[in-house]
């Protein structure tokens, strides 16, 4: 499917702190087809879950395949994200378990996910001419204009004509 190319400049404004979720896999040893399988088939049901559950917390996500596969997620808050990680009706924790019953310390695939809590006033981000994308689609994507063309500015590290 494809995306309408939005053009022009713009950037992220979410109202408040969002929390970045990173996470991913890896097919260390890409020949051992169940185990990777069963990792990676896991996702999807996460996935499904959260897109019908949005007060679980999710914003949005965007994720790239390969033999280490990312996500990339925005979630309102730590505690939701936790709270899902840790809900026995979610469709997280019985497949996490299995994962470390059956394959961790095998080798034959990794997992990973690094969490960042990013205050609205901490975090930059521009879009040129790109379809809705990243913490703009997750959240609020407004246009570039007066105050905010540099990442300086889009940072709040330097005061603004009208904020002068």
């Amino acid at each position: 499917m494809a995306q309408l190319i939005d053009p022009g400049r713009f950037t992220a404004a979410p109202e408040g702190p969002v929390t970045v979720f990173l996470i991913g896999m890896r097919a260390n040893r890409w020949w051992k087809v169940p185990a990777v399988a069963r990792t990676a088939s896991a996702m999807p049901k996460m996935l499904q879950y959260l897109m019908e559950h949005p007060d679980a917390g999710l914003l949005g996500f965007h994720s790239w395949f390969g033999r280490t596969t990312i996500m990339l997620s925005y979630w309102k808050s730590p505690e939701h994200l936790q709270r899902f990680a840790a809900d026995r009706n979610a469709p997280h924790l019985e497949p996490w378990r299995r994962f470390m019953k059956e394959s961790a310390g095998s080798g034959d695939v990794g997992v990973w996910h690094e969490t960042y809590q990013v205050a609205a006033s901490s975090q930059e981000s521009v879009y040129s001419d790109m379809p809705l994308f990243g913490l703009a689609a997750a959240t609020r994507r407004v246009p570039i204009g007066r105050g905010s063309h540099t990442a300086r500015q889009r940072l709040g590290r330097q005061k603004t004509p009208s904020a002068a």
